[in-house]
């Protein structure tokens, strides 16, 4: 039989990193500022920090060699959770926090494997989001299946830092390569071993049989497995099997296997870990070292916060009069008081226009009079000029008077005037240590604003017309201790334009992972509505239930006594006025129990900033603990400032933006650029009839399990992972909401209409898939769209259909 497929395809795309800030620095050869944070759930042990010390101090060795001596660990800190007892040598965290950590520790929810592996879902050559190692692993030996601890770490942080990817593929173990060989996937290939089917398992031995080929794949049967010699001489290579003592560097050019159907491989357009690695920003000006070894045993800093320090920094300036600006503000300062802050964090205010005032020194949360008396101080009217800087040193005074410290407290600060006067307290800002979180109100708030936020690892946002935009960013600036139940959860954030004498009816469903603290809140314009509230067992709550604020901010709140019930919660809201106006809806919540996360949606851009044309990638997580939630609707909405808005699906099918199918990250290219200036992104993940799953499928880009070696000719098992039914069937979960804002972006050189013209090829193809079946070969792929992922491919007659939909064409061949 002699049969010729090629398929070219070609795009090439260089997006900048994710947006997950990092205060890793690398200077003169070693990594500083590396976080590796304790989950607060995580039982107190000491052991515990000593084997991080250890796995840190020797994958520092290991990384130096790796790098042919050109980096190594300087420093790292251990992020102490606050259910720890404190201790004399725990320092105070400064911008350190669980939600920014390179590596976070924590048990699985539903605790069933230890891989190490590293949240990655960039492009070939962009950073990872963190890296998880589960406290058993770190306690235990596991030395056989991973290797030491330090070599997974060297592995995992490869994952990280330098967005490469694993050489070996789970659910394609073996290929054919054009030798007409049956290989397993690996790199490099002078990894040697022996490929056989278990029979029969006792122990630590098995009787086993070679593989055999199967006639229709002409592949090796299901099951067959490769076992590795555990004696090589192969060097080559970490992202293979970091475990072979052998087993010391990269693929590079000469060494890659680039025949393997890897993810190194179907990401990377074939290059090897080693060239990705060398065009990474880390070694563009980096120089092997002289010295045969590391200079320095890392150092490592012990940190553990007390409670959390937030400052509240508001604008009251002339041009907050307008448009309902100051309405807005104290709605949605209020909503942070009360439904978002951590109860036991310290709180203060600070109100600023061309002079600042200290409106409340820092007031420790309790009970509900203290979010009383700090609501009382919000500001009632607007006028004057706008000075960011002052208003910052005051929010530092009114944190020191308290007797706290400005390095790792927390400002919010809230701006919608110009001021160029911001680059005179950048040197102060940087050496305070606060965390800054900027919220830039309407389209004339200072340029430089997010330069703040940007540079002390804060979040940014941008808020236009309605209250929504606001609520949403203060509701995204919660608890970053990584404790479930400090976390508020979003449910419904609607701005509804009402005429008047009209109801308005929705829904909003309560799952069962959530329901402590939950509100209902109600904004409007013009004239309070009348507010109907049922719950799913048909208790109905009025107006009169709904509280007013006496500072007459148009709003009216609902908290829900105990534990709200579980189902669909049915409100109406009547407007009651003559004219039109606009209603809100906010819904927010928590967890239900401390042992069982809720679902938790999370969203980002690919990057802070966007050049025209370049496209940029919307990302959205959607998960249960560490488990992907799948099966949903995930939309995107980005508004520009003159208010545009534009919808976007996104999606988990392993195709145009998304890297990795079925794995809870939702994706998709951004390129209806509307003029220059800010973007903000809201992202709302909905699960309806019963559809949504939990995937209990181990994630990519992680260490292998090694099942066994091969020692003087006899095959010595590991002890067999847990195994783990991969059955979405029985992980369904119950319909849910969630809102959240992904921040804000900024544009420029992008014309101003949206009539700009196509300049982007289709997206890659990445998923093409050949199987034979008797006398015919199906050809499967993902369609790409005609502009990346959008629109109607245009590459055979009639026109792909549209991008996201799976094509499948059927060949045959005559037998020869």
């Amino acid at each position: 039989m002699v049969l010729c497929l090629t398929v070219i395809l070609f795009l090439t795309l260089h997006l900048p990193p994710g947006m997950k800030s990092s205060m890793v620095n690398l200077i003169n050869n070693g990594y500083d500022g590396i976080v590796i944070a304790i989950n607060p759930s995580v039982p107190e042990d000491e052991k515990l920090i000593q084997n991080i010390k250890e796995m840190v101090t020797e994958a520092s060795t290991y990384l130096f060699h790796a790098t042919k001596r050109r980096v190594y660990f300087r420093n790292v800190s251990i992020l102490i959770p606050v259910t720890w007892k404190s201790k004399t040598e725990y320092l105070m965290p400064k911008q350190e926090s669980y939600d920014q950590a390179e590596v976070i520790v924590a048990n699985p929810y539903l605790k069933y494997r230890d891989d190490p592996y590293t949240l990655q879902y960039g492009r070939c050559g962009e950073k990872g989001q963190y890296i998880h190692f589960t406290p058993n692993f770190l306690l235990t030996n596991n030395l056989p299946i991973y290797g030491s601890r330090g070599r997974a770490f060297v592995h995992e942080w490869a994952h990280l830092r330098w967005g490469i990817f694993d050489e070996y593929n789970g659910d394609q173990p073996f290929y054919i390569s054009r030798r007409n060989t049956i290989e397993a996937t690996r790199c490099s290939t002078h990894i040697t071993g022996i490929n056989v089917i278990f029979k029969k398992c006792q122990g630590g031995s098995c009787i086993t049989r070679p593989c055999r080929r199967d006639s229709q794949t002409g592949l090796y049967e299901a099951k067959c497995t490769f076992i590795p010699e555990k004696s090589q001489t192969a060097k080559e290579s970490i992202m293979f099997m970091q475990s072979l003592h052998s087993v010391t560097e990269f693929c590079t050019e000469k060494t890659h296997n680039t025949e393997a159907p890897n993810l190194q491989n179907k990401m990377c357009n074939g290059k090897s870990t080693w060239d990705v690695i060398m065009n990474s920003s880390d070694f563009q000006n980096t120089s092997p070292m002289t010295e045969m070894n590391p200079p320095t045993h890392p150092t490592f800093s012990l940190l553990k916060s007390e409670q959390r320090v937030v400052c509240l920094v508001l604008d009251k300036s002339g041009s907050m009069s307008s448009e309902d600006r100051l309405f807005r503000m104290n709605q949605a300062a209020e909503l942070y008081l009360i439904q978002v802050i951590e109860k036991g964090s310290l709180v203060g205010m600070v109100t600023f226009d061309s002079v600042a005032e200290i409106r409340n020194n820092l007031t420790k949360i309790t009970d509900d009079n203290v979010y009383k008396n700090i609501t009382a101080n919000l500001p009632q009217e607007a006028d004057g000029g706008t000075s960011i800087c002052r208003g910052l040193k005051a929010g530092f005074q009114a944190i020191i008077q308290s007797h706290q410290s400005t390095s790792g407290s927390e400002i919010i600060l809230l701006t919608d005037g110009e001021d160029d006067e911001i680059h005179l307290c950048i040197e102060e800002v940087k050496q305070s240590g606060v965390i800054i979180h900027t919220i830039a109100l309407g389209p004339s708030a200072a340029k430089e604003l997010e330069t703040l936020s940007d540079m002390t690892g804060g979040h940014r946002f941008y808020a236009n017309k309605d209250i929504n935009g606001l609520t949403n960013a203060f509701s995204r600036i919660s608890s970053r201790s990584g404790s479930i139940t400090q976390q508020t959860i979003q449910l419904e954030s609607k701005a509804l334009a009402i005429t008047g004498k009209k109801w308005v009816n929705g829904t909003v469903p309560v799952d069962s992972t959530i329901g402590n603290d939950t509100f209902f809140v109600v904004t409007w314009t013009i004239k309070k509505p009348e507010i109907l509230l049922q719950d799913p067992k048909g208790k109905k709550y009025k107006t009169s239930d709904f509280k007013e604020d006496k500072l007459n901010i148009r709003s009216a709140r609902l908290r829900i006594p105990g534990i709200a019930e579980t189902g669909t919660w049915t409100y109406s809201l009547l407007n009651n006025h003559a004219s039109s106006q606009i209603l809100t809806v906010t819904v927010t919540t928590q967890a239900r129990s401390p042992t069982t996360p809720p679902v938790t949606a999370t969203a980002h851009m690919s990057q802070n900033t966007a050049h025209y044309p370049s496209p940029v990638i919307v990302y959205a997580q959607v998960s249960q603990g560490f488990l992907p939630v799948l099966g949903i609707n995930v939309t995107a909405i980005i508004e520009t400032e003159d208010g545009h808005e534009v919808t976007l699906e996104l999606w988990d099918n392993g195709a145009g933006a998304d890297t990795v199918k079925n794995d809870g990250i939702y994706s998709r290219y951004f390129t209806d650029y509307r003029g220059n200036g800010r973007y903000s992104l809201k992202v709302h993940a909905q699960a309806r009839n019963n559809m949504a799953r939990l995937s209990l499928r181990q994630p990519q880009n992680k260490a292998l399990y090694i099942p066994g070696y091969i020692e003087n000719g006899k095959i010595i098992l590991n002890p067999p992972r847990p195994e783990v039914k991969d059955d979405l069937a029985k992980a369904e979960i119950e319909d849910f909401n969630r809102l959240t804002s992904g921040g804000s972006f900024t544009v420029s050189g992008a014309p101003p209409s949206g009539n700009q013209p196509s300049v982007l090829p289709p997206n890659k193809i990445i998923d093409l898939e050949a199987k034979f079946k008797e006398y015919h070969i199906h050809v499967s792929w993902t369609a790409p769209g005609n502009v990346l992922d959008k629109g109607k491919g245009t590459g055979e007659p009639g026109g792909f259909p549209s991008m996201g939909s799976h094509r499948v064409y059927l060949f045959s061949y005559v037998k020869t």
